[in-house]
């Protein structure tokens, strides 16, 4: 007796259908075994699916005198968690023929309690888009899940609250289940904790963050501490536009496949804080099946790194590509995968101790070599407040809803002249020549002065989108020569 079901699985950061074979042959001993290369989740659904179908009122295989083999493929893709526990157990009532049902175009995702019920599990959202993509028409996901599967349209997604209403459903004429409807999208304003306005002063470094979230530039904020640094990072999300709904899409899959989604749909910029002691594998991603890190977690967000020196040298020199590239390599003797990271690094860093020594003064500013200072756009200082700043109010202060806005025309500045959703900071060296035309005068004097400080071609490049999106908040065509000055001085001093 033999019976195919399909389900599926995320592997990276890609869907995939599995199809699941069950085959039952009698036998004097009883017998239950999963192959096709699953991990000790997958191993152990023999025991959940046996007690599940036993108290939804069937035959427990455990007690049968069945050789039972249930088969994973494409066996090449390791098969992990315990999405497939629903599935199997259709599989094998199918091939017990204790229910009949067809299963042509439905995928089965869902954890079993061994009382039946089912229960919800990671990465839905990808594994619904691809079965749209596949032509699959009905899924049926935990009931836990239906919110954020109904987030993908023109499929049918049917929640499911146990084991025993999903085979009433497939084999009763009068269906049992109600299909999902679509869920609506929030993209009200989130509640930003922190306001620019209740910041004190520090007016350089806010016009550097403006300046960052208009054009997506990298920026690092360095001195005394306690002036403000990460404070000023965690309002920082606050001024940046909410994701367009193919990023949403995007950066919610991510997060479901991580295991930390914690709202239906993220339609505002994540923000991703790693500790500075945190490993190289949890901030760039890796392991022996790799796994996404934080780089990859913050894509089309913030990803804030705090104490940037004292990080491992090694978690530091390996941002070069996700910086560069926008996306890192992984590879692994069990697989090589690409993740997205397309995130705006904002780094704040104190000067070294007044007591340290000239060595570990030295050892300090080692940590950041120079092709990662070349990466980073902006260099700003975060100057002491004097005290008796701190009680006043200033009714000048621009709030997050007003720098908001100025990034929103900014942007749209941007997406007009590329034709496309794209940022002065993505511009490659062909496009760099294309859309920054310098006058005479204004190209003598960022060479003169790129000389001078011995700019590299890569600083050189990007002082040159930095001063483009100087010029588009102040709405000019052109880019000036206070533009290139401007631009300049956010580069790291030279010692």
């Amino acid at each position: 007796m033999f019976s195919r079901v399909y389900s599926a699985q995320t592997n990276a950061l890609q869907g995939h259908i599995i199809t699941i074979e069950v085959d039952i042959s009698k036998s004097f001993l009883h017998a239950f075994s999963i192959v096709g290369l699953p991990d000790k989740a997958v191993e152990e659904a023999r025991d959940r699916v046996s007690s599940a179908i036993k108290n939804s009122g069937f035959e427990n295989p455990k007690s049968s005198q069945y050789k039972i083999v249930v088969s994973l493929s494409p066996a090449s893709i390791k098969k992990e968690g315990s999405s497939y526990d629903l599935a199997i157990a259709l599989g094998y009532l199918l091939s017990t023929e204790e229910i009949q049902f067809d299963p042509e175009g439905k995928i089965f995702i869902g954890e079993l309690g061994l009382n039946g019920d089912v229960r919800s599990v990671h990465g839905v959202l990808p594994l619904v888009e691809m079965a749209k993509q596949q032509g699959i028409e009905e899924v049926f996901v935990p009931y836990e899940n239906r919110e954020e599967a109904a987030l993908i349209s023109d499929i049918t997604i049917y929640p499911v609250k146990n084991l025993k209403e999903v085979i009433e459903h497939l084999t009763l004429q009068d269906k049992k289940l109600s299909s999902q409807e679509k869920t609506l999208w929030d993209y009200s304003n989130p509640q930003s904790v922190i306001d620019f306005a209740d910041v004190v002063g520090q007016q350089q470094v806010k016009r550097g963050l403006l300046i960052a979230a208009s054009g997506g530039h990298n920026i690092a904020m360095y001195g005394p501490p306690g002036t403000g640094k990460t404070m000023l990072a965690k309002a920082f999300t606050g001024i940046l536009p909410p994701l367009s709904e193919k990023e949403a899409l995007e950066v919610t899959s991510i997060h479901s496949i991580a295991g930390i989604l914690n709202h239906t749909i993220i339609t505002h910029p994540p923000f991703r804080a790693p500790h500075n002691t945190s490993s190289y594998v949890s901030v760039i991603g890796g392991g022996t099946f790799p796994k996404p890190g934080e780089v990859t977690l913050a894509h089309k967000g913030v990803l804030f790194l705090d104490e940037f020196p004292e990080f491992d040298r090694r978690v530091l020199e390996s941002l070069r590509q996700p910086l560069e590239d926008r996306k890192v390599n992984i590879s692994r003797i069990k697989g090589s995968v690409t993740f997205p990271t397309h995130f705006i690094l904002v780094a704040a860093m104190n000067p070294p101790p007044h007591n340290a020594t000239a060595a570990d003064i030295v050892r300090y500013e080692r940590k950041i070599s120079g092709p990662i200072m070349d990466r980073i756009d902006m260099w700003v200082h975060v100057d002491h407040i004097p005290y008796e700043n701190l009680s006043k109010k200033d009714e000048n202060q621009e709030t997050t809803q007003v720098l908001r806005e100025k990034v929103l025309q900014t942007r749209k500045a941007q997406h007009k002249r590329f034709g496309k959703e794209k940022l002065n900071s993505e511009m490659s060296a062909k496009e760099i020549g294309e859309y920054i035309i310098l006058s005479e005068e204004v190209e003598k004097l960022l060479n003169e002065t790129a000389s001078r400080l011995s700019l590299s071609p890569r600083s050189y490049h990007r002082v040159m989108k930095l001063a483009r999106t100087i010029a588009d908040i102040e709405g000019s065509e052109h880019i000036e020569r206070n533009h290139i000055l401007e631009a300049l001085q956010y580069r790291p001093k030279q010692k």
